[in-house]
Parts: C-alpha cells; sequence; structure tokens
C-alpha cells in the first residue's frame, strides 16, 4: 500500500538543506521513496493514497552512533534507537550476535562508520519527524512506520 507521509516541513537532508518544503510530504511504496514535494503535489500523483499528517518537521531518519540505550533485551534496546528517529547503528555498537540479530529483524542497518542521510528518489525510505522540541514523533524504517508518539 501506498502512504503518503505528510508534515509542516519537509527536509532531504538534516545539515544545509537549500530548499526545505514547506506543507510537504513524501509518498512511500514499499521499502522505497515515491516522490518527495508538496502534499497537494503527491496527492495528485498518488490518488488513493493513505495519508498520515505529521506534527512537525519530516527528514531522513538518523544514523544512532553512540552505544545502544540500556534495556532488558537486544530487542527493546533497538527500539529505543527506533524511538529515537534512528534506523541505523554503527558495528561498533551492535557487536554481540543478539544485538545484529535484533537489528536485522527489525530492519535496521549496522554500518561500519557513519555516512550523510538524505531522502532520494527510489532511495530506502528511512524518515523521522520531529517536533520543535527536537523529541520524535514518529519512524519510519524501510517503509514501515515502526515508532509514533502517542
Amino acid at each position: 500500500m501506498l502512504t503518503i507521509h505528510a508534515a509542516h516541513e519537509v527536509r532531504h537532508v538534516w545539515d544545509g538543506d537549500p530548499e526545505p518544503i514547506e506543507g510537504g510530504a513524501v509518498a512511500v511504496q514499499g521499502i522505497r521513496v515515491a516522490g518527495v514535494g508538496p502534499l497537494a503535489e503527491l496527492e495528485r500523483r498518488f490518488p488513493g493514497a493513505r495519508v498520515r499528517r505529521w506534527p512537525g518537521v519530516l527528514g531522513p531518519a538518523h544514523i544512532h552512533q553512540a552505544p545502544l540505550p540500556d534495556a532488558p533485551s537486544p530487542r527493546e534496546r533497538v527500539h529505543a534507537v527506533l524511538k529515537l528517529g534512528a534506523v541505523a547503528v554503527l558495528a561498533e555498537h551492535a557487536g554481540s550476535p543478539e544485538l545484529r540479530a535484533a537489528a536485522e529483524r527489525n530492519d535496521v542497518v549496522v554500518l561500519a562508520r557513519a555516512r550523510p542521510t538524505a531522502i532520494i528518489q527510489n532511495g530506502r525510505a528511512d524518515l523521522a519527524v520531529f517536533d520543535e522540541a527536537g523529541a520524535c514523533v514518529a519512524t519510519v524504517c524501510a517503509g514501515r512506520l515502526v515508532h509514533r508518539r502517542r
């Protein structure tokens, strides 16, 4: 099912985005970005798509570059990262087989080193929405909504 994630503002990248899209949206088909632009434009391009509206700024999900938060199980440690708006972790912080397996089951990417993140056409749909205080409102990992603040 195609889903359009809309927010007050959409950023292709977090640092130096020359043109954030006010009233923007990202269309997601499966695990890929199907389109980025103003909400009205994406609703025309993708009639019948489910629209999820989020308060705040939508941009690429982060890479968690610190040790994973403490929690009773590897699955809960990975979920704690998703709640922060991150869908990737550094290998140096996910060294145990249990943590790597929990990351894989949740489509969280384990990276050898940090890299820039961006929302790009046909790229993997890894998105995060943050409110004005910087708290994560929602996280989309490989096209799947994995966290939303209630």
